[in-house]
């Protein structure tokens, strides 16, 4: 039997952007085991119900009020849990100290992505390329292709998640993103709500997040009129993992900045109507499948790192708040939308999802393509001979120690 391990420690919308990688390795005949952190656990056995889960404590999240000497227990089972498994091939997608303890366990030739090597930190060769491709975000690929091509044979992008179409229960609006400066204040995101239902038969919101945003939404809800508000749900806090799955089948659109929300709606098939901004850039880290719609903010400091202060008074935020933004929502009229933003709907293509320009500007879409094809090419996705070749574009991402180290 083969078994292959994907350890996937970090949060929520990354383990749903695991998706194309594990469901190519079930598809190549392999045993899919996932070791996530616990948190995580019952939302995996919902999304990946074929794989067999590991929960280890890998964040603060996991210890869920048991204390911090829970860890050590805790872990070492897991640990040895999986040391005794014989694993073809192990999948390790994140460079935490945890990834590289886990990813030391086993023999190095059988391990992917990131992993040590005799105390050394070593990355695979695609991911070494994959870092610098990252210097040019606005062309970068998404993040789920990203770890998908670690598998040679990749699952078509377009038989991941279910082309999105509207379920008929009306509108979700996700209330916040883990990043502050990645979402829209409560007055902003109000007006563009209210443009949205206009256009939605079910007129019915449900408001989506943790128990940290349920304030939030009730300051949203203030800003609707009375009729609105009396047709709007507060779920934030209110749901568990399985309870956030209910609550989104079947929606007509899902309203959010760049959310693990917004991943798990594309997942089921839900539109997803996303506002990105700050350091959200929707080629990396937008809504897989064909299907979605992303409101870009396309300034000249986008997109930038939220780790960083913005000294720019947050301009990215400035076309939403223009009230020609809500009516470009409500009639999708491009000569409606304001400057500073770009629209741009999702699609697939022979690499993954690709989001092609429907308003606004895209200038560096043409790039973009070419670049796609370079790493098309450099995959063995689309044939060099009839869409290369590359020379400017080997010479910048290419080096002299990838062919010695080869």
């Amino acid at each position: 039997m083969k078994r292959a391990l994907v350890i996937q420690l970090t949060r929520f919308g990354d383990l749903v952007q695991t998706k194309r990688l594990v469901l190519t390795l079930q598809r190549l005949g392999f045993t899919v085991h996932l070791c996530l952190d616990r948190s995580l656990e019952n939302l995996a056995r919902i999304i990946y119900p074929a794989c067999e889960i590991h929960p280890l404590i890998a964040h603060g999240s996991g210890i869920d009020g048991q204390g911090i000497d829970t860890v050590l227990p805790v872990n070492y089972e897991v640990f040895k849990q999986l040391f005794e498994i014989d694993f073809t091939e192990i999948y390790n997608l994140n460079f935490s100290a945890m990834n590289y303890a886990l990813s030391s366990m086993f023999d190095p030739k059988k391990v992917k992505g990131h992993k040590r090597v005799k105390g050394q930190t070593m990355k695979d060769p695609w991911f070494e390329l994959g870092f610098r491709l990252a210097a040019e975000r606005r062309n970068n690929i998404n993040l789920v292709d990203y770890w998908a091509a670690l598998s040679p044979d990749m699952l078509p992008a377009k038989d991941v998640n279910p082309v999105a179409a509207p379920g008929g229960k009306g509108i979700g609006v996700v209330l916040a993103g883990r990043e502050s400066r990645r979402s829209l204040p409560y007055d902003v995101l109000a007006p563009l709500v209210m443009s949205v239902r206009s256009k939605i038969k079910n007129k019915d919101i449900f408001l989506l997040g943790s128990k940290a945003e349920r304030d939030a939404g009730r300051k949203l809800i203030s800003k609707f009129p009375a009729a609105i508000a009396q047709s709007t749900v507060n779920l934030a806090g209110e749901t568990d993992w399985k309870g956030l799955v209910d609550a989104v089948t079947g929606l007509d659109v899902v309203i959010t900045p760049d959310t693990g929300t917004m991943h798990l709606a594309a997942h089921l098939g839900v539109p997803v109507l996303g506002f990105f901004l700050s350091s959200a850039w929707c080629t990396e880290t937008g809504p897989y499948g064909e299907g979605h719609t992303i409101l870009q903010a396309n300034t000249d400091c986008s997109p930038c790192m939220e780790s960083q202060p913005c000294y720019h008074d947050l301009k990215c935020l400035a076309p939403f708040k223009d009230p020609l933004t809500a009516r470009y929502l409500a009639t999708r009229k491009p000569e409606h939308l304001p400057a500073g933003i770009s629209v741009f709907e999702s699609g697939c293509d022979f690499l993954g999802t690709e989001f092609i320009l429907k308003a606004g500007n895209d200038p560096s879409g043409v790039r973009r393509q070419r670049l796609r094809k370079f790493i098309g090419c450099h995959l063995g996705v689309l044939d060099i001979g009839e869409h290369g070749p590359f020379p400017d574009l080997a010479e910048k991402f290419y080096k002299d120690k990838d062919w010695i180290t080869a």
